[in-house]
C-alpha cells in the first residue's frame, strides 16, 4: 500500500508551470515556461502535493496587465478503495495567493491578450534605461516607476503581482496595502506588437518609510523580485540604484535600509552603493590607505542616505580595489584593517567568557568553554574573511564591466 500511495505524489516546484505570456504562441512555447522556486507556504516543507499521477498546475499571466489563468491537470487520482486517503485539495491552496477572479478557459485567455494593449505602466516614470538584447539582435528599452494605491487599477494588479513572491521568496508574506507609508517601484518592458507599443512586467520592490524622530523617515527595502525571463540582465541593480536616488533627493530621509536582506540581495546592494560612491572625495585613494574615518560616514550619509554599516563596506571594497593584493606588506595591512572590525563579535565572546570564569561552577564553565572555543573562533575568523574578499572580488569585477 505504501508504495502504491508513493505513486500519488509530485513535486510541486515541478509541477506548476508559469509563463508570462504576449503572443498566442507563446502558450504551446516550452522555452517561455518556467518554474517556482518554492511552495512550501501552501504544500509544507516536503513541497509535496498527494493524491495526483501526473500533476499539471498552470498558471499562466498576460506579460502586463498579469490577467491570470489557472487550470489543474492530471492523469489519475486517488478514489475511495485506498481507504480514508484522501487526494490534496490542490485547487483551494492555490487560490490562497491567487485573486479571485481567473480565466480558466485557454479562449478566454487569449481575447485578454488582445486588452493587453491598452495597458500601461503605473505611476511615475523615475528611470529609462536600454539593454542589448543578443537574440533580438537590438537594444530594448526598460522604464522604472514608481506607483501608489491612488493609481487606478494599480491595487488589484498589486495583488496580481504579489502572488509571485510567494513562489520566489523563501520568507514572503502579503503587505498591508492600505498602509499609506507603502511606497511600490516597478520595471517595465517596452516592446512591440503588430506595430503597437505594449508594455511587460518585469519586476517589482516595495519600501516601507519608517518614522524617525523628529521629523524623517527611514525607507526600508521589504521585497524585491525581478521574474524568473528577466533575471540576468542587470534590472535588479538599475531597481535599486533608482530607488536609491529617489530618497537621496528627499530631505526627509535619514538613510535607506533593508528588512532580513538575503544574501543576494547584499551583493547587489553592495554593487550599486559602491557604484554611487566611488567618485566621493572621501574615498580617494590616499584618503582610503588612511583608513576607515569619521568624514567617510558623514560625506556617505548626508549625500547618499547610506549608514555607517553600509559606508564601512564600501570602503573595505573600495580600498580592495587600490590595493595590490600581490604586495605581501600591502595585503596583510588590509586583512589586519578588516580582521579588527570581523573579530568584534569574538572579543564579545571573550569578554562573556571571562565573566563566567567568575560566577560559574567548574562543570558548568567546562560546558560554556567548549561552545567557545578560540581555535574554533580563529578558524571561523578566517573563513569569514576569505568569504568577504571573494564576495568584494566579485563586486570589483561587476564594476569594472559596468
Amino acid at each position: 500500500m505504501e508504495k502504491k500511495l508513493a505513486e500519488f505524489k509530485c513535486n510541486t516546484n515541478e509541477a506548476i508551470d508559469l509563463k508570462l505570456v504576449r503572443f498566442p504562441d507563446d502558450l504551446e512555447d516550452e522555452n517561455t515556461t518556467f518554474h517556482p522556486e518554492y511552495t512550501h507556504q501552501l504544500f509544507g516543507d516536503d513541497e509535496i502535493a498527494f493524491g495526483y499521477k501526473g500533476l499539471q498546475i498552470f498558471l499562466y499571466y498576460t506579460a502586463g496587465n498579469l490577467s491570470p489563468l489557472f487550470r489543474l491537470q492530471y492523469t489519475s487520482k486517488v478514489d475511495e478503495k485506498f481507504d480514508t486517503v484522501q487526494a490534496d485539495d490542490v485547487e483551494s491552496k492555490i487560490r490562497e495567493i491567487i485573486p479571485p477572479v481567473f480565466c480558466t478557459n485557454m479562449d478566454d485567455f487569449i481575447s485578454l491578450l488582445e486588452k493587453e494593449v491598452n495597458f500601461r505602466p503605473f505611476g511615475t516614470i523615475l528611470h529609462t534605461y536600454s539593454v542589448h538584447n543578443e537574440e533580438a539582435g537590438e537594444d530594448i528599452t526598460y522604464q522604472i516607476c514608481k506607483a501608489d494605491m491612488t493609481c487606478p487599477g494599480f491595487r488589484e494588479y498589486h495583488e496580481r503581482l504579489q502572488t509571485f513572491l510567494m513562489l520566489f521568496i523563501e520568507t514572503a508574506s502579503f503587505i498591508d496595502v492600505d498602509d499609506e507609508r507603502w511606497d511600490y517601484f516597478l520595471v517595465f518592458e517596452k516592446y512591440n506588437k503588430d506595430g503597437a507599443t505594449l508594455f511587460a512586467t518585469v519586476g517589482y520592490m516595495t519600501v516601507y518609510n519608517y518614522y524617525v524622530y523628529p521629523d524623517k523617515t527611514r525607507p526600508r527595502v521589504s521585497q524585491m523580485l525581478v521574474l524568473p525571463p528577466f533575471q540576468g540582465e542587470g534590472h535588479g541593480a538599475q531597481l535599486l540604484e533608482s530607488v536609491h536616488r529617489y530618497y537621496i533627493s528627499s530631505p526627509k530621509v535619514m538613510d535607506i535600509t533593508a528588512e532580513d536582506p538575503s544574501e543576494n540581495y547584499v551583493k547587489l546592494r553592495d554593487f550599486v552603493l559602491v557604484k554611487l560612491c566611488q567618485d566621493l572625495p572621501c574615498f580617494s585613494n590616499e584618503k582610503l590607505f588612511q583608513g576607515f574615518s569619521k568624514e567617510m560616514v558623514m560625506e556617505t550619509q548626508q549625500k547618499l542616505k547610506i549608514n555607517k554599516q553600509h559606508c564601512r563596506r564600501i570602503y573595505e571594497i573600495l580600498r580592495m580595489r587600490v590595493t595590490d593584493m600581490s604586495d605581501t606588506e600591502k595585503a596583510r595591512l588590509y586583512r589586519l584593517d578588516i580582521k579588527r572590525r570581523l573579530i568584534g563579535p569574538f572579543k564579545k565572546n571573550q569578554r562573556e567568557l571571562a565573566k563566567m570564569r567568575k560566577c560559574l561552577k567548574p562543570e558548568e564553565l567546562t560546558n560554556q568553554m567548549n561552545q567557545i572555543d578560540l581555535n574554533m573562533q580563529h578558524e571561523q575568523l578566517e573563513e569569514s574573511y576569505q568569504q568577504l574578499i571573494s564576495d568584494y572580488r566579485r563586486v570589483i569585477e561587476r564594476l569594472a564591466q559596468a
